[in-house]
């Protein structure tokens, strides 16, 4: 049988086995963010390599800061909590236990795969420095793989507080994340404001969990039905234009990602600007839910959404790996453009993008062996888990520089 008559197969049998009642429009939405993760670290992170042969790294953004608008479209963290809010708020009210139950399969469910790609690494590192990779390489794909874990425990918090959130929605409906972007503009404005030498720089730390919960809070209030086209189109109306004021007004950071430099960055953590951007794209999302279902109701279209989705995990956690797969062996034949040279000039992205179908590959052949790690550990003895939490906590602090 020939690979597009087997694709038709699969896509068929995945139409087939869907429920009807499945919410194409916002699994699609989780898809899209998904892969904007792995494209925007894999075209908007680059290496450089030093004298030893060791991997460093770089961003093309430190020299093209025309570059900046693709971090608008390639950051969709925004869209990722929304969908998340909504679709934890309909588990949530699906829920046959507690509501501590509810939370802990959730945690469960994101913890494994952070568990499990930690737990690799912490008994690869030895073996790759073994075989003569070079510390500094080691750090920096250390770094990498932890790096977007990150958003795991911002998650984490923020499904602890879907109850809340719920109740918030009940009362204000889409104004309940008001009071959260309100909070952002306050300590932005001390931070940047005519207070700025005198406020503390660890003030940045309070807008961490108001940043990320603001758009799970729209989520939440969306999946309620609390927010129909005519609030929408205020998120959108009201996020573009803020957007737009803060950086022609207000002078912030282009970029949506940090730039190796810069004194100021808009997502460690998030700025008004990080939500602003969310606030349009939520608004968009509300808008386009039906035109989106309709066009997922091709099963074509829709058999790669729900693949996507059930690697969700595997693909946050590992894409980084899969970079790494092709740069460390690369870096022992020394510089190859695109791969392992200095991100400075044009000719350097245009063999970027030429990389980035093989990274995908290599991701999808990891992903074939890191899925298992979603799955629930029903086999794994007490000892394994504990093994693996260890090797986990000793791989973080290799990565975090404390050990």
């Amino acid at each position: 049988m020939s690979a597009p008559a087997t694709l038709k197969r699969a896509a068929d049998r995945i139409e087939r086995q869907t429920p009807a009642h499945r919410d194409r429009a916002v699994d699609g939405l989780r898809a899209l963010a998904l892969l904007a993760v792995p494209t925007g670290h894999w075209l908007l992170g680059g290496f450089t390599l030093d004298a030893e042969g060791g991997l460093h790294n770089a961003s093309p953004l430190s020299a093209f800061g025309a570059l900046a608008p693709a971090s608008w479209v390639l950051q969709m963290l925004g869209i990722f909590f929304l969908v998340g809010g909504y679709a934890s708020v309909l588990s949530y009210h699906r829920r046959r236990g507690s509501a501590g139950e509810w939370l802990k399969g959730r945690i469960a469910r994101l913890g494994r795969p952070v568990l499990g790609v930690t737990a690799v690494w912490a008994l690869a590192a030895p073996v790759l420095y073994a075989a003569g990779v070079p510390e500094a390489t080691l750090r920096t794909g250390a770094t990498l793989v932890i790096q977007p874990l990150w958003f795991v425990g911002v998650y984490v918090v923020v499904t602890a507080l879907t109850p809340y959130c719920v109740r918030a929605a009940r009362r204000l409906g889409g104004w309940a994340a008001a009071p959260l972007l309100a909070s952002v503009a306050a300590v932005d404005f001390l931070r940047y404001g005519p207070l700025a030498d005198s406020v503390p720089s660890w003030l940045a730390v309070v807008n961490i969990l108001p940043g990320w919960l603001f758009a799970y809070q729209l989520g939440v209030s969306w999946g309620e039905g609390r927010i129909g086209r005519r609030g929408a189109w205020l998120l959108l109306a009201g996020g573009t234009l803020l957007f737009a004021a803060l950086l022609a007004v207000f002078h912030y950071p282009a970029s949506m990602v940090g730039v190796p430099g810069e004194a100021r960055t808009n997502s460690h953590p998030p700025s008004l600007l990080v939500l602003a951007l969310a606030s349009a794209q939520s608004g968009a999302a509300v808008l386009l839910r039906g035109r989106l279902a309709r066009l997922l109701a091709r099963p074509a279209l829709w058999a790669p959404v729900v693949v996507i989705n059930l690697c969700a995990m595997t693909i946050l956690c590992w894409h980084q790996t899969a970079m790494l797969a092709a740069a460390v062996p690369g870096s022992f034949a020394g510089p190859l453009a695109g791969l392992t040279t200095a991100p400075d000039s044009l000719g350097w992205i245009a063999a970027r993008v030429a990389w980035m179908p093989v990274f995908a590959v290599l991701l999808v052949g990891i992903a074939r062996y890191a899925r298992r790690f979603e799955e629930p550990w029903t086999r794994a003895t007490a000892v394994r888990r504990t093994l693996a939490g260890v090797l986990a906590a000793g791989f973080a602090l290799f990565a975090l520089g404390l050990a």
